[in-house]
């Protein structure tokens, strides 16, 4: 029979406390008072618990992982990492998961075998991802930043994407548009992504409209075709509503490839903010993020955390709806037919 492992999440449940507090009381750093530290100590020799990682906070670097270092906004967050990291006198060790949650635990796991102070972790979904559970099993401290914050992991640096994505589709509802098509990442690797598609549904709802089933893609980084033939066949969208920039610049240039305008005939949004998108004619109409402020926040909590300055906690930065010229009022001509 397989022996049991005994997890720093078993030590924290028989001391009643977090599993950052454990992690403070077993590795020395940060505070904690005398009784906690006598509970934690007690667990752990009444559990038989080993620190797998004994003195792994003696490399002054943070490991980073985010889905794709050539994605403009990870690579914005990145930079604000490593300015953090840089003024604290530290490295940045980083890796990406190419949104693929095998390889994504893999690469946590690689990054943890590097010895860091705590991580960054930018990952598919919070939930099911087994590189964070294993990070917070060996008391690793983690911050996510792009990620909703859940329950048991609640350091996370993000934008309301709910609330953002319905300010949005709002906005479009105001122009007069009705049937409003969400493109998205897939759900499975983005709670991004996920979290957009409720914001989509939840301004539907308030204006009366309905909802229409998400087109669910392959994240896309350069030129790619989406085909929307059968959406456009079933639902007739005078608006798109792509889940990020880069997406909605591939989407205007499959619906251009079906012979309709941008905006004349269909608006088309993104989410982000990224440079590329005020540079391309028309203009893309999306939500911007703060990214490299956002990487800074996540880095700064995460040295707070391992000195014991902060607790675990969610922090949530602002969003601006940023008007371009790829949306317009529903157009009263009749819309060209699909070049099929």
């Amino acid at each position: 029979m397989k022996a049991t492992i005994t997890t720093i999440r078993d030590v924290a449940a028989r001391a009643g406390c977090s599993i950052a507090t454990v992690s403070r009381v077993v590795s020395g750093t940060g505070p904690a008072s005398a009784a906690m530290r006598a509970r934690v100590q007690a667990a752990v020799a009444d559990l038989g618990f080993k620190p797998s990682m004994p003195g792994r906070s003696t490399r002054q670097a943070l490991g980073v992982l985010v889905p794709s270092v050539t994605n403009p906004v990870f690579a914005a967050a990145l930079a604000g990492i490593q300015h953090c990291a840089r003024v604290a006198g530290l490295s940045v060790i980083i890796t990406q998961s190419d949104y693929d949650p095998l390889r994504e635990a893999d690469a946590v796991k690689a990054l943890i075998e590097e010895r860091p102070l705590g991580l960054v972790l930018t990952v598919c979904n919070p939930d099911t991802s087994h590189g964070l559970r294993h990070a917070a099993d060996l008391g690793v401290p983690t911050v996510l930043v792009y990620n909703e914050a859940t329950s048991a992991y609640p350091a996370a640096v993000t934008v309301d994407n709910r609330a953002a994505l319905s300010d949005l589709v709002g906005e479009l509802v105001a122009l007069g548009h009705r049937s409003i098509l969400f493109v998205a990442g897939r759900f499975s690797t983005s709670d991004r992504s996920y979290w957009r598609y409720e914001g989509y549904c939840d301004a539907m709802l308030l204006a009366g409209l309905k909802t229409l089933p998400p087109v669910e893609v392959d994240f896309i980084e350069g030129a790619s075709d989406i085909d929307l033939t059968s959406a456009f066949s079933r639902c007739s969208p005078t608006a798109i509503v792509a889940s990020n920039d880069l997406l909605a610049l591939t989407v205007i240039a499959s619906v251009r490839r079906m012979g309709f305008d941008v905006p004349g005939d269909i608006s088309v949004t993104g989410f982000d903010g990224i440079e590329l998108g005020r540079l391309v004619t028309p203009r893309l109409t999306t939500i911007e993020q703060p990214s490299y402020t956002m990487g800074v926040s996540a880095a700064s909590l995460l040295l707070d955390i391992v000195a014991g300055r902060a607790i675990p906690r969610p922090i949530r930065a602002s969003h601006v709806f940023r008007r371009g010229r790829t949306i317009a009022p529903v157009s009263t001509k009749t819309c060209p037919s699909p070049n099929l």
